[in-house]
């Protein structure tokens, strides 16, 4: 057996994403205010920084002011201020302006910001090396190696180079250790490695269940007519009737604009596709105006961490750290999640520096986990704690009415005294003879399109011949269990054609998976009823490629 090259580093991260990277410049900052040498490495399993990175955006800048007071003087992407800020009710023909000021102040986007974050990534990435950070794309984290004492001692990156068959090809290449004091996990959400420490440290014992919502977005270039910089617009209601979630529309630069589509992945009917519904949303009136003339660039799909201030796990573990949405913080109700991740690197960071100045290693950071129970992260997602329970439990109408006085209620100082919880989302699909089909409408190629289609603008590629990252626990629940209990419902929930199943027209129906087409969104991970995908990184580079996302 071939032995690893091993390198050594004080910090190492895993994601270059904006929690990482963030962590990355703030590690560097505080080092060296201290006069501290501090050796940081990011790694990014993507094929560049940026790459799979997913977001609407509307980007709340708090986190970046305190990181970097002076960004807006240094080239940043983020040019666009939000300048108008809508929030529309469908029915499948109308469209109802809701009044904003009947919603907290802190549902306004005043002073935020519209663009792209795989940009913003691809910027702080150079600020990063501009500090000495050592950032690595195409590597994945595949493994966690451990100290003796059980204490994380950092990750391998996986081989490449290994056949379907799991031999070694002729370009076959042992993968590489990289040794930590303390080891960041910045995965984004459902993350491979961040769920292994999870279960090993049992860090959700004293937490609700995470729970998830599958988020769409495609960009387009309309005509500079209609194209208003700044314009943002939130969706909910029509189509989803028996579903959660909603729509938005930003107007971004050079003419662009960024549109997408959320469904909460509690959903209880099996026949429902979310692809689908973000394609059936887009026929709207309101919204087929604003793209007609236009011509549709780019697409890609991520799940999103909806389980707010009561599923946020335990964030610390002997050697490391969980941040951002490794351990989630997206604040549902203001659809940002960003700067609070953004925030969370900063505050493990300064832990980590801490400890490394006083000459630890390896043990448990319990000043991040302290930090953030008194940090703005914290009060800004316990103020909006019961806003997702609430809709989910009275429906989108009564629903919505009654989180939006309880977040009123918040932000006046009226600290309610309950907390709603949240349940797995696998746990909620219906059997398929509870529910009626749903029949979605032919996509017509101009507006609305197939699956295919729309993975080809993703860029994904995987390298052919190499395992299968999507994992069967036991590769007869899909055709045992699932199809007849509920019609195999990954054939629908994934939202790039990856799973099938064939052979039904003969009587012998078979599962078939389509890796390649994979845009990393999780949804498998976190859907499937029977629990019995797992979602492992494939070989490092491969995936989508999000340009402007």
């Amino acid at each position: 057996m071939t032995e690893r090259e091993a390198m050594p580093y004080d910090l190492v991260i895993v994601g270059g994403g904006p929690a990482g990277l963030v962590a990355a410049i703030r590690a560097k900052q505080q080092a060296a205010e201290r006069d501290l040498e501090l050796s940081v490495c990011v790694l990014e399993k993507g094929s560049e920084i940026g790459a799979h990175i997913l977001s609407g955006a509307v980007l709340d800048p708090r986190a970046l002011d305190e990181l970097l007071p002076n960004w807006r003087d240094l080239d940043s992407p983020l040019t666009v201020p939000v300048t108008e800020n809508h929030h529309w009710i469908l029915t499948e023909t109308k469209s109802h302006e809701f009044p904003h000021a009947l919603m907290p102040p802190f549902m306004n986007n005043k002073g935020c910001y519209t663009g792209s974050l795989g940009n913003l990534c691809r910027w702080l990435a150079g600020q990063a090396e501009a500090l000495g950070v050592e950032i690595f794309p195409g590597f994945a984290a595949a493994e966690i190696l451990w100290n003796d004492d059980g204490s994380v001692k950092g990750v391998a990156t996986g081989d490449m180079g290994i056949a379907r068959d799991g031999t070694r090809k002729d370009s076959w290449q042992p993968g590489l250790e990289l040794h930590a004091k303390y080891t960041f996990f910045a995965e984004g959400v459902r993350g491979h490695l961040s769920k292994q420490l999870i279960r090993r440290y049992d860090l959700d014992k004293d937490c609700d269940p995470q729970i998830y919502g599958i988020g769409l977005k495609e960009l387009w270039d309309i005509p500079a007519e209609k194209h208003i910089p700044g314009h943002v617009a939130h969706t909910q209601g029509w189509p989803l009737t028996d579903a959660n979630g909603g729509g938005f529309i930003y107007h971004q630069a050079n003419g662009q604009v960024a549109l997408g589509f959320s469904v909460w992945l509690n959903y209880a009917n099996p026949y429902l596709s979310p692809f689908d519904e973000f394609q059936r949303w887009k026929t709207h009136p309101a919204i087929k105006a604003v793209l007609e003339g236009g011509r549709r660039v780019s697409y890609g799909a991520r799940a999103i961490n909806d389980g707010g201030w009561q599923s946020v796990p335990k964030l610390t573990f002997p050697g490391g750290a969980l941040i951002g949405c490794s351990a989630g913080f997206v604040n549902v109700p203001r659809i940002k999640g960003s700067h609070t991740a953004m925030k969370t690197g900063m505050m493990a960071a300064d832990a980590a520096v801490d400890a490394i100045a006083s000459q630890r290693s390896n043990d448990e950071l319990t000043a991040y986990g302290e930090a953030y129970k008194k940090s703005w992260v914290f009060d800004e997602l316990r103020m909006v704690r019961n806003t997702l329970p609430l809709v989910e439990k009275y429906g989108n109408l009564v629903g919505t009415g009654l989180a939006g006085v309880t977040m009123w209620m918040e932000y006046l100082g009226y600290t309610l005294p309950f907390t709603l919880k949240n349940h797995p989302d696998y746990k909620s699909l219906k059997k398929k003879n509870a529910v009626r089909p749903i029949v979605y409408p032919k996509p017509d190629g101009v507006i609305s399109f197939d699956k295919l289609t729309s993975v080809f603008l993703s860029n994904t590629n995987h390298e052919e011949d190499q395992p299968i990252h999507l994992t069967l626990k036991d590769p007869t629940i899909p055709i045992r269990v699932n199809l007849p209990e509920w019609d195999e419902p990954a054939q629908r929930y994934c939202p790039a054609g990856v799973y099938e199943v064939v052979g039904q027209d003969t009587g012998e129906p078979r599962f078939q998976i389509n890796a390649q087409n994979c845009v990393h969104c999780k949804t498998c991970d976190i859907k499937d009823p029977s629990q019995n995908i797992t979602w492992v990184v494939p070989e490092g580079g491969g995936g989508p490629n999000y340009p402007n996302m």
